[in-house]
């Protein structure tokens, strides 16, 4: 591996401030702010320290059971690449846009070309022309990935995309229209202009491969996002926070440049400003990348230092492509291949998955609930389409985000909660509801994995989180 330039002792100083845990208090102070905000749904529970086990997240009232405890607003999340063909979804929020013919006829589309995960890249905002539609269809017709599902006659998947073709009682689910992106990259959409202008500013302004991105280098970024797609998508969430510390540092340095106020701070003359943009993220635990990540099943334990240098390696590659897309020298720090490796391994460390319900499943179950003779009669139109989608048509979308609340909530094998959709939750928030009353002052907890299964297998699971559970559940059952 080419190994990273020498780091000067001033560089060195920097990153060790930025890696510098917050004191206890100031992680209170910052998560029950959030816990405040009027865009987060939380319901009787506090952030405190507990000696022991760290940030823990508390009952600050009784609680019942079932009771919604919160709806955490995610730092930064993703679609994972392969669910993109399956789902058309908000790129900021997760919700699903467009229409159910949309839908449909999205993934229909895509299945006739034969589109891989990591070009899945379609004018939803006019029509294409017909006569290219269907010899793109024709080249893809055979792809072998979409086998077993009964192909529809051509032309009909565009005429559910550009509206020709309705669906009956599909008005009953409607969604938010499909906004694209205002960079011109074809490859996110959105369900308002205000999520649009969200991500722009939080991240994508730097990200976007479109004509309009701010990214030094366009070329670059595409090899960028072309590495992290054929190797781990993780890559593309801390390339998320890159670029989302390097424009809440600009904002600062506009806002303290207008006050005309000096940086206190030794070092940088802006490290100052650089931590405060940095704060959002200083808050989550933290390890690097190569040394918190479970080694795989199929690698033995004599191999470890190997696998753990390879997967340096592979962070080293992702941090140069990223540097050379989107680098700025007053944030030079975080692109250091240590802070780097701290950011992958929070992911690692914290994730929650993302999930959002399909409203394409909601239809067909609509459908299928319809009295007889209705259903007889509108399932000749739909049945067709069912059979084309094939069994996965229920897919929902899918994906990975990082929750501060969420993530400061630790496990039990006896949870006294867990993260729940319900049937109103049609983003991309983290749901956390009460199993059972909760007291004022316990701690509520949640299971990172599978609580059903014996003690030894959830063991070796929790293993990958860096601990061994000494949960009551876990203390009585162990041999």
């Amino acid at each position: 591996m080419e190994s990273e330039c020498p780091i000067d002792a001033e560089l060195g100083n920097e990153i060790s401030e930025l890696l510098k845990p917050p004191s206890p208090a100031k992680v209170e102070e910052y998560l029950n702010r959030l816990i405040k905000t009027s865009t987060r749904q939380c319901h009787g529970i506090t952030v405190k320290h507990n000696g022991d086990l760290g940030k823990g997240v508390y009952a600050d009232s009784d609680l019942e059971g079932d009771e919604l405890l919160l709806k955490d607003q995610m730092l930064v999340g993703l679609q994972h690449s392969s669910n993109k063909i399956e789902c058309l979804v908000c790129s900021f929020c997760f919700c699903f846009v467009g229409s159910v013919e949309l839908q449909i006829g999205r993934r229909l589309y895509l299945q006739e070309m034969g589109v891989s995960a990591n070009c899945c890249q379609t004018d939803y905002s006019s029509d294409d022309e017909e006569e290219e539609d269907e010899e793109m269809g024709q080249r893809g017709s055979s792809s072998s990935g979409y086998k077993g599902k009964v192909p529809l006659p051509k032309g009909i998947a565009h005429s559910l995309m550009n509206g020709e073709l309705k669906l009956p009682y599909s008005d009953k689910f409607s969604m938010p229209p499909a906004v694209p992106c205002p960079g011109g990259c074809g490859e996110a959409y959105y369900c308002s202009k205000l999520c649009a202008e969200s991500d722009w500013n939080s991240s994508h302004s730097l990200l976007c491969t479109g004509e309009k991105s701010e990214s030094i280098s366009r070329e670059a970024l595409v090899k960028f996002i072309q590495h992290a797609n054929e190797t781990n998508d993780i890559f593309l969430l801390a390339a998320k926070v890159v670029a989302s510390t390097i424009l809440n540092y600009r904002k600062l340095k506009v806002t303290q440049s207008e006050g005309d106020n000096k940086p206190s701070v030794s070092g940088s003359p802006y490290l100052s400003l650089l931590l405060e943009a940095w704060k959002p993220i200083s808050v989550g635990h933290k390890r690097r990348w190569w040394d918190c990540v479970a080694l795989p099943i199929d690698v033995e334990s004599s191999d470890e230092a190997a696998f753990r240098m390879q997967i340096r390696e592979l962070a080293f590659t992702s941090l140069q492509l990223l540097k050379a897309a989107i680098f700025d020298e007053e944030c030079k720090p975080i692109f250091s291949l240590e802070i780097y490796g701290h950011i992958i391994g929070m992911f690692e460390l914290n994730n929650l998955d993302l999930v959002v319900a399909s409203p394409v499943e909601d239809y067909f179950l609509y459908i299928d609930d319809l009295p007889d003779p209705i259903k007889k009669e509108v399932e000749e139109i739909t049945r067709p389409f069912l059979d084309a989608l094939g069994d996965d048509y229920s897919v929902c979308c899918q994906g990975t985000a990082f929750y501060p609340l969420q993530s400061c909530m630790n496990h039990s094998c006896s949870p006294n909660a867990k993260a729940f959709k319900r049937e109103e939750d049609r983003d991309g928030q983290a749901t956390i509801i009460a199993l059972k009353p909760i007291f004022k002052g316990e701690e509520v907890t949640i299971s990172y994995v599978d609580e059903d299964i014996p003690f030894e297998e959830r063991q070796a699971l929790l293993a990958d989180y860096g601990f061994r559970c000494r949960c009551p559940r876990c203390l009585e059952e162990e041999p």
